[in-house]
């Protein structure tokens, strides 16, 4: 089921499966800002990844001494959240652990994602609580798909020196790192820059990048905060992901306990964290 709200500038819909953002559509223009999902590129158009980014090494993890086995991106994106509160612009939806998540994730949680829509485009806000009796271990991270062409570009707020991170075929991180192809501030979308998966970024100054085209002059501008900034589409698509990562996958230095895990995140008993993206829109 697709749920739907509107002000006077959007239209934003969301499924209940995942609480994936699926579209977001201009009233002004008619154009579709999300990827449509096509499965015969990529099936996905905005995951949700918790309690982990990326892959597990051997798909496992130890808490407390236990084994547990969790598979690529965490548990909550193929499962329906709940509807919980709607109004004319804004949707609220929440999951909560359950016997099925528990076997992989042995945490009582609660995850609210609300989509805000606002004059200039999309406010999309989560929260991760904790209600559980012990320190809750996780990694927090978005994954929304935006329309374009290869020949389009990002365009950081600041210009920035960058080396990326690489995963394997089995999207466990490599040692080495690369320098991204960066003129000035910007990344071009070519056919070829995906062909080794993802760019995994970390050390940027920049809080927000635009996507922009020389070919008109809509501009999606994308605001966040997190230490980690994935991006990535299949090669030669015409989308491209803008993924904050408060986390990121495991490397092949096998940890005991997940609290070992680089860039893990921490929340006490009964707290709360909430981690925004936003973005806005030109046209």
């Amino acid at each position: 089921m697709i749920y739907y709200a509107e002000n006077e500038n959007y239209i934003l819909g969301v499924k209940e499966m995942g609480a994936e953002l699926t579209s977001l559509k201009s009233k002004k223009t008619g154009f579709e800002f999300i990827w449509t999902g096509n499965e015969e590129i990529w099936y996905g158009q905005s995951p949700i990844l918790f309690p982990i980014i990326g892959r597990l090494l051997d798909d496992k993890y130890h808490i407390n001494g236990k084994e547990y086995t969790m598979p690529k991106h965490g548990i909550v994106r193929k499962k329906p959240f709940t509807l919980i509160e709607k109004t004319a612009d804004s949707l609220t939806f929440s999951q909560k652990d359950d016997e099925e998540s528990r076997e992989a994730y042995p945490y009582a949680f609660e995850l609210k994602v609300k989509f805000q829509l606002t004059e200039t485009g999309l406010s999309v806000t989560h929260t991760v609580i904790n209600n559980d009796s012990e320190t809750m271990y996780y990694s927090f991270g978005a994954h929304p798909g935006f329309n374009c062409k290869i020949g389009d570009y990002l365009e950081f707020e600041n210009k920035e020196n960058l080396l990326t991170e690489r995963i394997d075929h089995e999207s466990i991180l490599i040692e080495e790192k690369f320098p991204v192809d960066i003129q000035e501030n910007k990344i071009y979308l070519t056919k070829d820059l995906f062909c080794d998966d993802a760019l995994i970024l970390s050390g940027y100054t920049s809080k927000h990048l635009s996507l922009k085209s020389d070919d008109h002059n809509r501009v999606v501008k994308f605001n966040f905060d997190s230490p980690i900034l994935g991006i990535w589409a299949k090669p030669n698509a015409p989308y491209v992901c803008i993924e904050p990562w408060w986390g990121i996958n495991d490397n092949y230095d096998k940890k005991a306990d997940i609290s070992q895990k680089r860039a893990i995140m921490t929340l006490n008993s009964k707290d709360s964290a909430s981690y925004n993206w936003n973005i806005e829109i030109t046209e």
